[in-house]
């Protein structure tokens, strides 16, 4: 469920809910990888494969998961009818083969009918997969439940959700930073079933957004705190170059100004030049600097 490009520090999703955030089972756009002459057709929607449906509470009506409820009732004409399912709030199924209403449980009440619901259930999130290859599991700290496998991810409870095991002790902390939209489409992140990123800052991003950001900058950083978003060396090696091959005007060559550094955070007086002006921190030397 993750992967690393090599310019952050992590990526991540959302499985029921829910990767290096682990990504939302129920809401993942992952391709079930069972094999299609195993799966019967009737059995499950366009996003799950499941041996029932679910009654939603709040309308009343018997649907195979809560993306299949939100679509009808989001588009419909009435604004005040609009509404989304909470799927804790889940308390019945319909047994797909027998079609008994029921109380939530993995298989059918009835005897004789044998139905599985589901190969993964989550009594917490009234959760149903027959897809075991996404490693669905349960997060008590989101609430909900994710995919990736619970070996590989770990919560951060001041992030607020889960993060790849390789962000452990390595990652900066910021207060629910999952718990945010995303600074570019401004989707919320928790829920959200695409990939995400965590930048060197701390803040998060879905991946795509992350590329769209990079592809447009000469040095992308943070829209939220102004933080570089990758590692800047050579490119800051490269302005070393150009100032040093163009000398300032006579006039403002030695003028001074107040600066402070957005990736180090360092307040400091340097030389006036208008490529650029660099922190004074040797341990930092970033070009990513605003005059105060």
């Amino acid at each position: 469920e993750t992967e690393d490009d090599g310019d952050m520090d992590g990526d991540w999703e959302d499985d029921e809910d829910g990767s290096m955030h682990s990504s939302d089972a129920e809401g993942s756009a992952e391709i079930s990888l069972v094999e299609s002459d195993a799966r019967d057709p009737a059995r499950g929607c366009e996003h799950y494969q499941r041996g029932c449906k679910l009654v939603a509470p709040c309308c009343g009506d018997i649907v195979w998961c809560r993306f299949c409820h939100n679509t009808k009732w989001e588009q419909v004409p009435n604004a005040a009818e609009r509404h989304t399912l909470d799927r804790h709030s889940v308390t019945e199924v319909v047994c797909y083969k027998c079609e008994l209403r029921q109380p939530v449980a993995q298989w059918c009440a009835r005897e004789g009918c044998g139905n599985k619901f589901g190969e993964y259930m989550c009594g917490v999130c009234n959760f149903f997969d027959d897809d075991l290859t996404k490693q669905p599991f349960h997060c008590d700290g989101c609430g909900i439940c994710r995919v990736g496998g619970r070996d590989k991810f770990f919560h951060c409870d001041t992030c607020g959700c889960c993060y790849s095991v390789e962000l452990q002790n390595n990652h900066k902390c910021v207060q629910d930073s999952m718990k945010q939209n995303c600074p570019i489409c401004q989707e919320n992140l928790f829920n959200s079933t695409l990939e995400c990123r965590v930048l060197r800052c701390g803040h998060t991003m879905h991946r795509d957004c992350l590329k769209s950001l990079m592809d447009q900058a000469r040095w992308p950083t943070c829209p939220l705190c102004n933080a570089s978003i990758m590692d800047s060396l050579i490119t800051w090696q490269q302005m070393d170059a150009e100032i040093a091959q163009t000398p300032m005007p006579e006039e403002y060559r030695n003028q001074q100004v107040q600066l402070l550094c957005n990736d180090c955070h360092t307040r400091g007086e340097v030389p006036l030049h208008f490529l650029g002006l660099k922190c004074p921190n040797t341990n930092c030397g970033s070009y990513n600097t605003r005059r105060v």
